[in-house]
């Protein structure tokens, strides 16, 4: 039977686009299905502020009555803005493994992306630099955390068939919480405390909430503004992300470093929600809503891991000996609070292949890497 790309346009579009991940990922046990009203609300313009500086088109791929296939193509006008290099998104992939599919929902989102204008495509994408990104290409057996997608093998084939080449890898290194540091570090990092006596270390207030959350995004954009497709959060960015953050987060989990009384750097810890979905089937009705509620009441005893997304040391601290104490107290005070309540290990995503300062720091406490995401890019004029 011969293959249909669809514009997603209708409510039954959207329903077969949803459909399409079951259809190409429910065979497999570490996929964690998303739930259907997170997915609705993150591609609903009313409600995801991506789409203040954002457009998108979805198509879905449909054969012999089924959809097996759908992809988006985005464009974000803060990338632009920043970069001006006539570069569109694309995202949301997922494929059966035939070679028509794959090809037909590529070509719909090169064509939509080269009739805007724009020279490059760039992803996987869901939607921006900021949510999930890259294709999963090594570390198909364990199961993804919070914001990280999974693919099929078979996915990779099909985009570089289709002309996409590697743009970058970015890595997931799954970090026990229960390793020292090394004694050289210890020693160092102990006389450095000694000498400054302006450093203080807090965790998260609830009473300042939205405050807090501010000041994470504040050190994030001015921390990350160098680095690679950065994108920086817009203040309603920051809003929805809060209220999104809210359920799961742990205050004992999210530290920051005070220079004077100045945050100067922070990490973020989030316990893996994917643990409490992953058997929900993406969906909340009739009665697994009653399930997850009971799970978040309970978060502590039905999640063993989290996930760092969220890291960063001020610029004017950056290579200098007081930016590495920084950043070792607040990984340090996050790794005490993570053991004090069970929570044995971390992902610490993601991490581009070429920061070797990272991730030697990163190896030198057990971490290894056990995922790559690659980014990949086409020139389409």
């Amino acid at each position: 039977m011969s293959v249909t790309i669809r514009p997603v346009t209708t409510g039954a579009d959207w329903d077969a686009f949803f459909e399409a991940a079951h259809v190409c990922q429910g065979h497999d046990p570490v996929w964690v299905p998303p739930l259907r009203m997170v997915q609705r609300e993150k591609l609903n313009p009313k409600v995801n502020p991506w789409f203040d500086h954002g457009e998108a088109a979805f198509w879905v791929a449909i054969k012999d009555g089924q959809p097996v296939g759908r992809i988006s193509a985005q464009i974000d006008r803060s990338h632009l803005s920043l970069r001006n290099d006539s570069t569109g998104f694309w995202g949301f992939f997922e494929t059966i493994d035939d070679a028509d599919v794959a090809a037909g929902l590529i070509a719909a989102a090169e064509e939509w992306l080269k009739s805007k204008g724009l020279a490059r495509m760039l992803g996987p994408f869901s939607l921006n630099i900021n949510e999930e990104s890259g294709l999963l290409v090594d570390g198909f057996a364990a199961p993804p955390r919070m914001m990280m997608g999974h693919a099929q093998p078979h996915y990779q084939k099909h985009v570089e068939n289709a002309g996409l080449t590697k743009s970058v890898d970015m890595l997931a290194y799954l970090t026990p919480m229960d390793t020292a540091l090394p004694y050289k570090q210890l020693a160092w990092l102990q006389r450095s405390l000694d000498r400054d006596k302006r450093l203080s270390l807090r965790h998260l207030d609830v009473k300042q909430f939205d405050q807090d959350i501010a000041t994470i995004v504040r050190i994030f954009n001015a921390a990350w503004a160098e680095n690679w497709g950065f994108i920086p959060l817009t203040e309603r960015d920051v809003a929805h992300m809060a209220k999104e953050m809210k359920l799961f987060l742990i205050p004992e989990l999210v530290w920051f470093a005070e220079i004077s009384g100045e945050p100067a750097a922070m990490c973020v810890a989030l316990p893996d929600p994917n643990e409490m979905i992953r058997d929900l089937g993406g969906r909340l009705w009739p009665f697994n809503w009653l399930k997850l509620g009971w799970r978040i009441l309970n978060k502590k005893t039905w999640i063993s891991g989290t996930r760092v997304p969220f890291m960063g040391v001020l610029p004017a601290y950056k290579n200098k000996t007081v930016g590495s104490v920084l950043a070792l107290q607040v990984v340090g005070a996050v790794r005490r609070e993570s053991l004090r309540l069970g929570f044995p290990v971390c992902e610490m995503s993601w991490v581009l292949e070429g920061n070797t300062q990272t991730r030697h720091s990163i190896e030198e406490i057990g971490g290894r890497v056990y995922k790559t995401y690659r980014m990949y890019e086409k020139k389409i004029a």
